[in-house]
């Protein structure tokens, strides 16, 4: 059959990304095949498509790594699925399409009372912050989290799982306007990054110590967690906003200085001072199918809610998406409808 999809021959700019025509094969026996409905954005779609990313495939790729539909075929040898299931799941890469052929232990139901949209935003976001705060962050019952970019899709899903262990969460954003969200979301305490966010921590933990934080931001905004964090305390690093770039293309030389002057770590101090930090790749996971399968039983068991669709595009609409997505400006999760 003949699908859409948004296709990269050459990593470095998001103007290389092209809406193209193309066959798609059956379906092997182990997969299945999607009609894609929508597809949720990622900062790792972005880092991909600059080529920033040590996952990125080799050559000409679509990006897009979650995605909610309709299964329309089903291989030989899968028997959990069916022709019209609903379904969500995760690829390493590919999404971006209107129709895909997928191993099917990397799909799971979509709930009726979910749109496609809310699927297309729960499972990356999820497991990020679920395997960041528990698995490796060992969130234990009444501690102290930070959760950076707390108005974003991550974010909302941290601190959410955060409160189900009875902590006390400090959510902070790039701009006063995401205020609201993080209020409606039932942050403790909220801080609008700037040049003073060390006091500003400080002031937000009132003698609290710093237990755990999930940072995605980097550089010095990283270096003043770090210093905060109480004995046993534990940084996982999700993600580096500070390299992302708004424009089409990155701009190498101010990455470059960021990349060099980005704070360094002494281990012997880390065992003087007894803190960790750690960092994960979610692409990392989409191997370890028994690992995924663990991560959402364990979600499943918690009060989640839906997660937080922000903004919705159309197919045709991509780009604009993307632009929103680097902006900085978008809350909850960016997501584009196929013409499905």
């Amino acid at each position: 059959m003949e699908r859409q999809a948004y296709r990269i021959d050459k990593v470095g700019s998001t103007s290389n990304l092209k809406l193209v025509t193309e066959s798609l094969d059956e379906p092997q026996a182990n997969e299945v095949q999607v009609e894609v409905h929508a597809i949720g954005l990622n900062f790792a779609d972005v880092f991909a498509i600059h080529g920033l990313y040590s996952a990125t495939p080799k050559g000409s790729f679509v990006p897009g790594l979650e995605f909610a539909g309709v299964i329309t075929k089903a291989g030989a040898e899968v028997s959990g699925f069916k022709k019209g299931d609903r379904v969500m799941g995760v690829t390493r890469f590919g999404g971006y399409a209107s129709h895909l052929n997928i191993d099917d232990r990397h799909i799971v139901p979509l709930a009726d009372d979910w749109t496609y949209e809310e699927g297309a935003a729960y499972l990356v976001q999820g497991m990020t912050a679920y395997y960041a705060l528990v698995f490796l962050g060992g969130l234990q019952k009444n501690q102290n989290v930070l959760i950076h970019s707390g108005a974003g899709g991550v974010g909302i899903m941290a601190n959410r799982i955060a409160k189900c262990y009875d902590a006390f969460t400090i959510g902070t954003i790039g701009s006063d306007k995401k205020l609201k969200v993080l209020e409606a979301e039932g942050f403790d305490a909220k801080i609008v990054r700037s040049k003073k966010f060390g006091n500003d921590l400080e002031e937000a933990l009132n003698g609290r110590e710093l237990n755990l934080i999930v940072e995605t931001i980097g550089g010095e905004i990283f270096k003043a967690g770090y210093n905060l964090l109480a004995p046993q305390g534990r940084m996982v690093v999700v993600g580096a906003s500070q390299f992302a770039s708004p424009g089409s293309k990155p701009n190498y030389l101010k990455l470059l200085w960021k990349f060099l002057t980005r704070p360094k770590i002494d281990p012997q101090q880390m065992i003087q001072e007894n803190r960790s930090v750690m960092g994960f790749n979610l692409i990392w996971l989409y191997e370890k199918v028994d690992v995924m399968d663990d991560l959402l039983k364990d979600m499943a068991k918690l009060d989640l809610g839906k997660p937080m669709v922000g903004q919705v595009f159309e197919f045709d609409q991509l780009h604009e998406a993307i632009k929103l997505f680097q902006s900085g400006r978008s809350t909850g999760k960016v997501v584009v409808k196929t013409n499905a």
